[in-house]
């Protein structure tokens, strides 16, 4: 039986990595959020590869000043946005890592949506 929230959002990260995968043609957008920091990437699984990656860490971020909360995630959903229409990369399948569809997770979904993306 799985009880503290780790266990819990590891099991949703273990169901959802199952049906989901990344290709060239429309990459997996992975969202990891650490009790720091929050990072973007776009994945392909079939190559192994990252086509594009950005975080809180990233300098283009750190510029804008802001803290790690729901305002902060639409900012680096946005920049991510941006990056992959540079890589060239129009459509991908959302993998939001077993976190909850809320709080910044939505919040960055929402922002890279305004930026072009299609999930």
């Amino acid at each position: 039986m799985y009880k503290t929230a780790k266990e819990k959002r590891v099991r949703r990260h273990v169901r959802v990595r199952g049906k989901i995968s990344g290709t060239a043609a429309r990459p997996r957008l992975c969202v990891s959020i650490t009790a720091n920091n929050m990072y973007v990437q776009f994945i392909d699984d079939e190559a192994g590869k990252t086509l594009a990656a950005t975080s809180t860490l990233a300098a283009d971020f750190k510029a804008l000043n802001l803290k790690r909360n729901v305002e902060a995630a639409a900012a680096l959903g946005k920049l991510a946005g941006e990056k992959a229409k540079a890589a060239g990369i129009e459509t991908v399948v959302f993998d939001r890592c077993g976190n909850q569809y809320h709080g910044r997770v939505k919040a960055l979904a929402d922002a890279a949506r305004a930026a072009g993306l299609k999930f």
